[in-house]
This record gives C-alpha cells, sequence and structure tokens, in this order.
C-alpha cells in the first residue's frame, strides 16, 4: 500500500493540503505559504475617499481665489464704472499695498532723487526711563542687496522704495492720515521698517521713528555753452517722522 506522503509509481510525490471547511472563509490572519501576510483588499477606501475630496476642495479654493483675484484687480485698472465704484473699499482694500498696478513698466518714471531711509527704535523700560536707538540705514541694505546681483529680488528693489512713495502721495504736506489708504500705507510703512529693525538688531522696542534723508540728482552739465548752473545740486532735505507705535518686539 502507499503511505500518504509518499512515492507513487508515476514518480510523483503527494503532499497533504489543508483547505477551508467552504468557500469564502474568513482568513485566519495568518500568512500564505511565503510568510506573506494575508491583506484585505479595501482597506484603505476611506483614506482614498478623504484625500480624494481634500484635493479636490484645494483645487476649488485655488481656483475661486484666483478668479476673485483677477476681478478685483481688473476693476482697480479699468476705467470708472459703477460697479467699481460701489466695490471700491473692498477693491482698494484687496489690491493695496501688495497687488498695486501701473504702467511705470512701460513708461518708467526715473528717479530724480536719491533717498536713504533710516529708522530707530524707543524702547520704554519697568523704572520709566526710555532707550532710544541710533540710526539704522534700511537703504544702505537694500542696495548692498542689489548690488552686483543678477537677479535682485523685488523686495530688495521696490518693497521700501514703493512704501515711501505711496506714503508721499497719502500724505500731502504733513503726517497725519486722511483716509483709509492713507493709515494703511502708514502702518505697512512702519510694519516694513519694525520687521527688518528686529531682524537685524534684535532687542527690545515697542516705537520706530523713520528718517528720510532726500537728496536731488543733479543734472548733467549743459553743452554748448548752456547756464551751468542748472547743474549745480541742490541741498539735502532731511524729514523726521513721528514716532509710531508698533507691536512690541523683543518681549
Amino acid at each position: 500500500m502507499e503511505k500518504p506522503g509518499g512515492a507513487v509509481p508515476g514518480g510523483v510525490e503527494t503532499v497533504d493540503v489543508d483547505e477551508p471547511d467552504r468557500v469564502g472563509a474568513e482568513p485566519t490572519g495568518q500568512g500564505d505559504g511565503g510568510g506573506k501576510p494575508l491583506v484585505f483588499q479595501g482597506a484603505s477606501k476611506p483614506s482614498l475617499i478623504l484625500l480624494k475630496a481634500g484635493v479636490r476642495a484645494t483645487v476649488v479654493v485655488c481656483l475661486a481665489t484666483a478668479l476673485v483675484h483677477v476681478l478685483l484687480v481688473f476693476l482697480h485698472v479699468a476705467p470708472p464704472n459703477p460697479l467699481s465704484r460701489q466695490y471700491g473699499r473692498q477693491v482698494n482694500a484687496w489690491v493695496f499695498p501688495l497687488f498695486e498696478q501701473n504702467w511705470r513698466l512701460f513708461a518708467p518714471d526715473p528717479e530724480s532723487v536719491n533717498r536713504q531711509i533710516s529708522a530707530r527704535t524707543l524702547h520704554t523700560a519697568r523704572d520709566g526711563s526710555t532707550q532710544v536707538s541710533g540710526w539704522f540705514d534700511l537703504t544702505a541694505v537694500d542696495n548692498s542687496a542689489v548690488k552686483h546681483n543678477v537677479f535682485p529680488s523685488h523686495t530688495a528693489q521696490n518693497m521700501l522704495r514703493r512704501a515711501w512713495s505711496s506714503y508721499l502721495e497719502t500724505h500731502v504736506g504733513d503726517d497725519r492720515p486722511r483716509s483709509q489708504r492713507a493709515l494703511m500705507m502708514q502702518q505697512y510703512l512702519t510694519n516694513i521698517a519694525a520687521d527688518r529693525l528686529a531682524a537685524r538688531r534684535g532687542g527690545t522696542f515697542e516705537s520706530v521713528q523713520l528718517r528720510v534723508i532726500t537728496v536731488p540728482i543733479a543734472a548733467p552739465a549743459a553743452a554748448n555753452g548752456a547756464n551751468p548752473a542748472a547743474a549745480v545740486p541742490k541741498p539735502a532735505d532731511t524729514r523726521y517722522l513721528p514716532w509710531w507705535k508698533v507691536d512690541s518686539y523683543g518681549n
């Protein structure tokens, strides 16, 4: 007689195989003959559904934000119309100061003056004494970042310069903001100075003051015997802005 698991005349060895008692029986939790664990198909389906929903929501939010941005910028640059007049406040709040649009790329207005913008800080100690720092040249930092740089950043080239130009446009004659945009530009300029002072100098302060030295650029010497007095540079003008409160830095 043949023994189980033994050889048969045909030369084929037989083995015992355990079969489940019924079709569709639940897995016992043990791996297969190769040592691989059993994997339930569809176990990560809820995670995939959540992932797809998150991606779709992100795409919708990005598209909606892009459409709103394009619409608001269009209303800003378009000729005055009933829609831009009705929602002018919302349009200006979105566009200024980060998305300001102008035509200076195609029709640049050359600078006729050089400006040196400096800032200093004020800190009031617990005993009531005040400490005023020395002046820090913000313009020099931007100039050093632009000079000999093939691809200078927009921040170094335009942020401080455009903030000051917009401040001059909204503060005519004095330093009192008379409109919401003027107040916004004042706060914008203050934040630039405070952030750069905190990053470069550190320390603790609650107020900042700006000093702007304006040096007119002399016209080139006229040729053909023209009046050379036109090329004489005008004296520099120094303007001190008020002390402005900021969020307490360094505390």
